[in-house]
């Protein structure tokens, strides 16, 4: 058997690893757990690295918490993709690398309709707010911190009241879905979950003045077989060759 590891710089200077394996077996499997915010670029920039090195990735999406306590449980995993606070936290606990973990990017908050509805005036915060109180329903991830967030926003607008009846919270895995299929009117998500989802228009992101930003980060576990492997990964998702896949999708990506 015989394996070659090269590296190449680009014009753009981006890291980019290319393996080309003579023989069999040399392939490695790669587990990941992910928070649901960055769903549509993990999967393919995993797509994408499984093409180029060869290397098998097995991809479980959560909200954050719920991959926190898979991993302080025990679970296995190779590499976390999560809210920088998780991330963060589980290095403490020792449970991630430290010296692997990279800043990915950050999404803002977005809305989205069924497809074909009228489209609301969102482009202020008075014409946000407005849109809000006359929709019948409005959802929100129920368990995470866009969804905790926009119950704050709710209330720093003053319409808590009003909005009481119209608040659905939901999962965070098929939250956007239920837009899709008729079950909510609109939705007030993390702006990249929408992207991908049939049967839904994009109307942008809320109010400047309103927004928060959800950043994302990436660590390898410190109990990771395939340490090298991760490692390699984590750095391809860091990229500008990464970047170019997340912007399309409404991340704001950040490469150092």
């Amino acid at each position: 058997m015989l394996v070659w590891i090269i590296q190449k710089i680009s014009k753009s200077g981006v890291f980019f690893l290319l393996i080309m394996i003579q023989g069999l077996g040399l392939c490695a499997e790669l587990k990941i757990l992910s928070g649901n915010g960055s769903r549509p670029a993990t999967i393919e920039l995993c797509a994408q690295f499984q093409r180029v090195t060869g290397h098998r990735i097995v991809l479980e999406f959560y909200v954050n918490p719920t991959v926190k306590s898979k991993i302080e449980a025990g679970e296995y995993f190779d590499v976390a993709v999560l809210n920088p606070p998780v991330l963060d936290a589980l290095i403490g606990m020792g449970k991630i690398d430290s010296s692997s973990r990279v800043t990915m990017g950050r999404i803002g908050l977005g809305v989205a309709i069924r497809k074909g509805s009228p489209r609301p005036d969102i482009s202020t915060v008075q014409a946000f707010k407005k849109t809000l109180l006359q929709a019948k329903s409005v959802a929100y991830p129920g368990d995470g911190a866009s969804g905790k967030y926009f119950v704050t926003l709710i209330d720093q607008l003053g319409i808590s009241q009003e909005m009481a009846t119209k608040m659905r919270p939901m999962s965070g895995e098929y939250n956007v879905e239920g837009v899709a299929n008729g079950q909510v009117e609109m939705i007030v998500v993390v702006a990249s979950r929408i992207y991908g989802v049939d049967g839904v228009d994009y109307v942008g992101l809320i109010p400047q003045e309103l927004q928060t930003w959800i950043g994302f980060a990436a660590g390898v576990s410190e109990h990771s077989k395939e340490k090298e492997v991760a490692r390699n990964f984590v750095k391809f998702i860091s990229s500008q060759e990464a970047a170019k896949v997340m912007i399309p999708i409404g991340i704001e990506p950040f490469v150092e």
